[in-house]
């Protein structure tokens, strides 16, 4: 069974809820690493927890949710193994798959409402990574090497 890793800060928790929600309606397994309150964390702890989950391979997928997403975003890519997409609609979230293969979406609680994070969601779990020319360039994200085309 496919898992996907939830993690948020205190702005994000609720709709992380509803995210967790969804997946498991979709069959996924769902690992939810918190928050789960209003009470303050630091959205860097919160993208370390879900970087080091992927990296321990206990889940294929992540979801971060801030405030805005931005800054749990950019926390994110700190680590070569995470493409984080910070996503707004559904046509940013079928790119961040199609040409970046991104493994972690981002969302902003603050200034993506919940209907729209599901289509995100959604859509980003149904979009395959296009390969080809994009291939290349993702492996230079993780610090590989590709043979030029």
């Amino acid at each position: 069974m496919t898992v996907i890793a939830f993690a948020s800060d205190h702005a994000g928790w609720r709709l992380k809820a509803e995210l967790m929600t969804l997946a498991r309606e979709r069959g996924l397994e769902v690992l939810d690493l918190g928050v789960n309150s209003d009470d303050s964390v630091d959205y860097p702890d919160m993208a370390e927890a879900l970087a080091r989950t992927l990296a321990e391979g206990r889940a294929r997928w992540g979801v971060l949710i801030c405030g805005t997403g931005i800054g749990i975003s950019i926390a994110a890519n700190r680590h070569r193994h995470i493409r984080a997409a910070l996503c707004h609609d559904v046509t940013t979230a079928r790119y961040a798959r199609l040409h970046n293969d991104a493994n972690v979406l981002a969302l902003g609680a603050r200034t993506t409402g919940p209907e729209v994070a599901r289509d995100c969601l959604n859509t980003f779990l149904d979009t395959p990574f296009e390969g080809g020319r994009h291939a290349r360039r993702v492996a230079k994200l993780s610090g590989e090497t590709t043979p030029a085309e």
